[in-house]
């Protein structure tokens, strides 16, 4: 019950953001009152004589990272880099809310030291970013089903062994990698996974319910802002649809791949913090649960 209630009020917390979303007025608004702040923050750390180090964030990805009714950075990852802030008093955090594109872009040019967004480790972003070996949180991923299959299709072995099909996921994409590590790991009943372009997810929700594709994969954060959050955008398929877990990812901060000495004191930090239990505390603040615990039994 107490679950069910944790997830009931992760639901409403999205919905409230989710809505403030929908304000492009406020959006910009956002941005420019966190660009007042950095200044300020700027001139701080010039007369304390401390380094600078900028941390980007996503604005909108609640409860990972975003912006809060104050205009002040908040979310799991921005809230697990304040306590690395704290043990590294030699430098002077900076928190920067911007998009998804800026931040990558931003990280790999310099312009940002560190990034979070909820991100996973994959072959090509290591080439671009340096990862810290422990990791800032984690991301739960799953299959979108149609719910008359919910009693037989219960996890991911049970959709592979009946011969389903996912809605096809691009290359480039970390869930296809997800997927195609699993296929090598169960070469006696393999998922059929189809490469594709971009589309609409509105389109997958369609074709799973129509039977051209039996499932979605997906990170559960976004079918529970897509579907089952009131106002939803496609709440209309609640009904129809259910979703099962199948593993967590660890999801880490990027750093810039000049910055390796900030990188091994934000790495040890990290660390400790997980050590002392406070990386925990802050998932079941934002989450409800430790997610941790999830990649520990993968």
């Amino acid at each position: 019950m107490k679950m069910d209630q944790r997830k009931g009020d992760f639901i409403m917390k999205w919905t409230h953001i989710a809505k403030m979303m929908l304000l492009i007025g406020a959006a910009g608004a956002v941005l420019a009152a966190a660009g007042c702040g950095g200044d300020q923050a700027a001139s701080s750390a010039a007369e304390s004589g401390k380094k600078v180090v900028k941390v980007a964030h996503t604005a909108y990805y609640f409860p990972y990272d975003f912006v809060d009714d104050n205009n002040k950075s908040d979310g799991l990852e921005v809230a697990v880099m304040k306590e690395v802030a704290k043990k590294l008093p030699q430098y002077e955090f900076q928190y920067v809310p911007t998009s998804d594109d800026d931040l990558l872009i931003g990280v790999e040019s310099g312009k940002y030291d560190i990034g979070t967004k909820g991100i996973w480790k994959t072959p090509a972003r290591e080439k671009k970013y340096i990862f810290p070996k422990n990791n800032i949180g984690a991301s739960v991923i799953g299959v979108t089903i149609r719910s008359e299959d919910a009693n037989t299709i219960k996890n991911l072995d049970d959709f592979a062994k009946a011969g389903k099909k996912l809605v096809p996921i691009a290359p480039q994409n970390a869930q296809y990698q997800v997927v195609t590590d699993y296929n090598a790991a169960h070469p006696d009943h393999p998922i059929d996974l189809e490469a594709s372009e971009n589309f609409e997810i509105a389109d997958a929700y369609s074709w799973v319910l129509e039977g051209r594709y039996d499932g979605y994969f997906s990170i559960e954060l976004a079918y529970q802002k897509n579907v089952t959050a009131k106002d939803a955008p496609y709440g209309q398929f609640k009904d129809k649809l259910t979703y099962f877990r199948y593993k967590a990812l660890p999801t880490y901060a990027l750093v810039n791949k000049k910055e390796t000495k900030l990188a091994e004191e934000v790495d040890k930090a990290l660390g400790e913090l997980k050590k002392e239990g406070k990386i925990a505390e802050l998932e079941k603040k934002y989450f409800g649960e430790e997610l941790d615990l999830l990649l520990d039994k993968q």
